[in-house]
């Protein structure tokens, strides 16, 4: 299942997209400290396919990813 969320990002003058802070529905902000990686991959538990940026969240790798122009995760 995915959960879409709001997301405060980096867009550099190439286009290049750094997630920076996680934005959950009820206004907890989550700061990302670090990218791992970026992928193209597909979400297997939310379904769609998308870029999938491993995050490190509060000492925790986290995926998440940006469907076009929709962010989400899953739960």
């Amino acid at each position: 299942m995915r959960k879409n969320v709001a997301m405060i990002v980096k867009m550099d003058e190439c286009g290049f997209i750094t997630p920076l802070t996680l934005i959950w529905t009820n206004g907890k902000k989550y700061e990302i400290d670090k990218v791992l990686d970026i992928r193209k991959k597909a979400s297997l538990k939310g379904g769609g396919m998308g870029i999938r940026y491993t995050c490190k969240i509060k000492e925790q790798e986290r995926f998440v990813w940006l469907d076009e122009y929709t962010w989400f995760v899953e739960i």
